[in-house]
Protein backbone atom coordinates (compact mmCIF):
# COMPACT_ATOMS: atom_id res chain seq x y z
CA UNK A 1 0.00 0.00 0.00
CA UNK A 2 1.08 2.92 -0.50
CA UNK A 3 1.33 6.23 2.14
CA UNK A 4 -1.45 7.66 0.32
CA UNK A 5 -3.07 4.45 0.84
CA UNK A 6 -2.17 3.85 4.45
CA UNK A 7 -3.50 7.24 5.54
CA UNK A 8 -7.40 6.81 3.22
CA UNK A 9 -7.60 3.78 4.94
CA UNK A 10 -6.74 5.17 8.55
CA UNK A 11 -9.09 8.01 7.71
CA UNK A 12 -11.62 4.97 6.64
CA UNK A 13 -11.50 3.47 10.40
CA UNK A 14 -11.58 6.62 12.30
CA UNK A 15 -15.00 7.78 10.02
CA UNK A 16 -16.32 4.11 10.99
CA UNK A 17 -15.38 4.59 14.77
CA UNK A 18 -16.41 8.55 14.88
CA UNK A 19 -18.91 8.93 12.26
CA UNK A 20 -20.33 12.33 13.21
CA UNK A 21 -16.78 14.04 12.74
CA UNK A 22 -15.66 16.16 9.75
CA UNK A 23 -12.63 14.61 8.41
CA UNK A 24 -11.98 16.31 5.41
CA UNK A 25 -9.53 19.26 7.49
CA UNK A 26 -7.79 16.96 9.06
CA UNK A 27 -3.85 17.92 9.06
CA UNK A 28 -1.72 14.74 8.75
CA UNK A 29 1.00 16.38 11.36
CA UNK A 30 -1.30 17.50 14.08
CA UNK A 31 -2.35 15.29 16.72
CA UNK A 32 -5.57 13.88 16.09
CA UNK A 33 -7.09 14.30 19.40
CA UNK A 34 -6.80 17.91 19.13
CA UNK A 35 -8.35 18.05 15.88
CA UNK A 36 -11.19 15.82 16.53
CA UNK A 37 -13.28 14.29 19.53
CA UNK A 38 -11.45 11.43 19.78
CA UNK A 39 -12.00 9.58 23.93
CA UNK A 40 -9.87 7.04 24.73
CA UNK A 41 -12.44 3.79 23.76
CA UNK A 42 -12.43 5.75 20.26
CA UNK A 43 -9.05 5.24 19.92
CA UNK A 44 -9.21 1.56 20.81
CA UNK A 45 -12.00 1.15 18.57
CA UNK A 46 -9.45 2.29 16.05
CA UNK A 47 -6.80 -0.05 17.08
CA UNK A 48 -9.00 -2.61 16.96
CA UNK A 49 -10.27 -2.13 13.55
CA UNK A 50 -6.86 -1.99 12.32
CA UNK A 51 -6.50 -5.61 13.90
CA UNK A 52 -9.94 -6.48 12.22
CA UNK A 53 -9.44 -5.06 8.72
CA UNK A 54 -5.70 -5.54 8.09
CA UNK A 55 -4.61 -8.19 10.61
CA UNK A 56 -2.25 -5.58 11.90
CA UNK A 57 -1.54 -5.96 15.90
CA UNK A 58 -0.42 -2.80 17.48
CA UNK A 59 0.54 -2.98 21.23
CA UNK A 60 -0.38 -0.70 23.72
CA UNK A 61 3.38 0.41 24.31
CA UNK A 62 3.30 2.10 20.51
CA UNK A 63 -0.02 3.78 20.44
CA UNK A 64 1.85 6.98 21.07
CA UNK A 65 2.94 5.76 17.36
CA UNK A 66 -0.79 6.66 16.19
CA UNK A 67 -1.29 10.03 18.00
CA UNK A 68 -1.09 11.51 13.96
CA UNK A 69 -1.94 10.63 10.87
CA UNK A 70 1.89 11.09 9.81
CA UNK A 71 2.42 9.08 12.78
CA UNK A 72 -0.20 6.36 11.84
CA UNK A 73 1.66 6.13 8.14
CA UNK A 74 5.08 5.86 9.39
CA UNK A 75 4.58 3.37 11.69
CA UNK A 76 1.87 1.07 9.91
CA UNK A 77 3.69 1.31 6.51
CA UNK A 78 6.33 -1.60 7.81
CA UNK A 79 3.57 -3.59 9.51
CA UNK A 80 1.24 -3.41 6.39
CA UNK A 81 4.26 -4.24 4.47
CA UNK A 82 5.02 -7.17 6.60
CA UNK A 83 1.24 -8.74 6.44
CA UNK A 84 1.51 -8.81 2.59
CA UNK A 85 -1.08 -6.03 2.07
CA UNK A 86 0.71 -4.07 -0.75
CA UNK A 87 0.34 -7.05 -2.65
CA UNK A 88 -3.63 -7.01 -2.02
CA UNK A 89 -3.59 -3.57 -2.71
CA UNK A 90 -2.04 -4.42 -5.87
CA UNK A 91 -4.04 -7.34 -6.73
CA UNK A 92 -7.52 -5.62 -5.61
CA UNK A 93 -7.04 -2.49 -7.86
CA UNK A 94 -7.09 -4.24 -11.08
Amino acid sequence: MTREEIQNAVVDIIQTVAPDEDLTNLKPSEKLREQIELDSMDFLDIVMELRKRYGVHVPESDYKELATLDGCVSYLAPKFEKAGLEKAAKVSAR
